[in-house]
């Protein structure tokens, strides 16, 4: 609990309009989309840059946990406030600052929702790939704090392949600027990439400097049903080999599918085992020529049913049945645990047999969906956290799936970051060297482990 002198301070300062330390505020502000809940002592809405200095000059000279968040809709709890003390909200700080055409550049503050900024340079005819499933609640800001992804990645790759530049303050209030605005840029250290997917454990971003692409001309969306996630698997593998560049290519496993269709009152055919999402973008030419090939290995891989949207509006909604399986699966059981493994591509088919026999062995509800290209399978252990027995065995199949996932080569968590869910098993992919030279990098931005503390390690 902070002192009422340090709450004194935060009104006088930024002002009541800024500062809320009212119940409902700290209630909702306490949890983000895992079932983890703990409760600040303080709230802050920045609206300009000397905000986050004047709370950071606070909460450094008090000593006082100060805990960034965006839009808090992450899965590992990275925006969660551990040890109380004042979250600092972006969500007022939503400014799209330019748009550079010229020179393919956005800068933007970090409460931009990333959904807006696409909308916004597709105007401009310039293009944003990073693609999360939360684009249309998830900041700017959060994406660069976890190195977000999402479905176009296996082609355009994540966030932080997008950020030239950064601004941000250290704990001490100093404020620091990273890159530059250009994509070449080798001088010193690379320290904006050391903050990109830190979780806000490092410094707080105040704002992002963005590189865009040209708005591919074109887009053509298919959907293919397969027998089994097998046949699925050996269907991707043939597109990624077929010299398409899909931009994306998505999976959904049976269990999945049962439940977006049920979600969305849709019937299901029984003899659809899982289901494979596929983009082609790029000029008219190239579009149809990769549309022919495509077009020639969906037929030679023996699919129960296919289809292809043909309006934008199709295609919108069958990227609505993607975006709504998250929320379609969260009704099978009270609490929905989401792990983003990744393994190398080749390895997806092994790694579902060893999913769905860890399911069969302890008899649990896992629901796999995920961005096959690149090899994230997104792994959701359905539970009850009232049934005692069934959290035991969801903890052993945790920790087995996170063995596994490091044996074949592949990592713990692909978009979602570490946060709080998974600091347990970060030991299974890092050495004790690695993991005491982040603990070192971590004491000369935050010696005294009062930025989003308790996170990570």
């Amino acid at each position: 609990m902070i002192e009422k002198k340090v709450l004194r301070e935060l009104y006088s300062r930024l002002g009541k309009e800024k500062v809320f330390s009212d119940r409902e505020y700290m209630l909702a502000y306490s949890y983000d989309a895992t079932a983890m809940e703990y409760w600040p002592d303080a709230v802050v809405f920045p609206t300009r840059e000397e905000d986050i200095a004047e709370v950071l000059r606070i909460c450094s000279e008090r000593r006082v946990p100060l805990i960034p968040r965006g839009a808090g809709v992450g899965y590992s709890g990275g925006a969660l406030a551990v040890q109380g003390g004042v979250v600092l909200v972006f969500t007022r700080m939503n400014r799209i600052l330019r748009l550079d055409a010229a020179n393919f550049l956005a800068e933007v503050e970090p409460g931009v929702i990333t959904a807006d900024l696409q909308a916004a340079a597709e105007k401009r005819g310039l293009f944003y790939p990073p693609d999360p499933a939360s684009l249309k609640t998830s900041t700017i800001g959060g994406n660069v704090a976890e190195n977000a992804g999402g479905p176009r990645c296996f082609k355009y790759g994540v966030t932080g392949n997008y950020v030239l530049g950064l601004e941000a303050y250290l704990f001490s209030g100093e404020k620091i600027r990273l890159g530059a605005r250009t994509i070449k840029n080798v001088a010193g250290y690379d320290l904006k990439s050391l903050l990109i997917g830190s979780e806000g454990t490092l410094a707080v971003i105040s704002k992002v400097l963005l590189r865009l692409l040209p708005l591919p001309p074109l887009r053509r969306l298919f959907w293919v049903d397969f027998a089994t996630l097998a046949t699925g698997a050996q269907f991707v593998q043939k597109v990624i080999h077929g010299h398409i560049q899909p931009a994306v290519l998505e999976f959904m496993d049976r269990r999945s599918l049962q439940a977006v269709y049920a979600y969305q009152r849709m019937p299901l055919s029984e003899k659809t085992g899982a289901a494979v999402l596929v983009e082609i973008d790029g000029s008219p030419a190239e579009v149809a020529e990769r549309e022919m090939v495509l077009g020639k290995i969906i037929e030679s891989s023996g699919p129960v049913g296919w289809t292809q949207a043909q309006t934008l509006a199709e295609q919108e909604a069958l990227w609505q049945t993607r975006r709504n399986i998250s929320p379609a699966i969260a009704l099978l059981k009270p609490r929905k645990i989401n792990e983003d493994i990744v393994v190398p591509a080749a390895l997806i088919p092994e790694m579902v047999s060893f999913i769905e026999a860890l399911a069969a062995e302890h008899e649990l509800c896992i629901v796999l969906f995920g961005h096959f290209g690149d090899g994230n399978i997104h792994t959701n252990l359905m539970v009850d956290p009232a049934d005692n027995d069934e959290m035991k065995r969801a903890e052993i199949v945790l920790d087995k799936l996170f063995r596994r996932v490091v044996e074949l080569g592949g990592t713990i968590s692909g978009e979602h970051g570490i946060g709080l869910s998974k600091k347990p098993f970060m030991h299974y992919q890092f050495s004790p060297v690695e993991l005491e030279l982040f603990r070192r990098i971590k004491a000369v931005f935050d010696p005294d482990n009062l930025l989003n503390p308790g996170k990570m390690f």
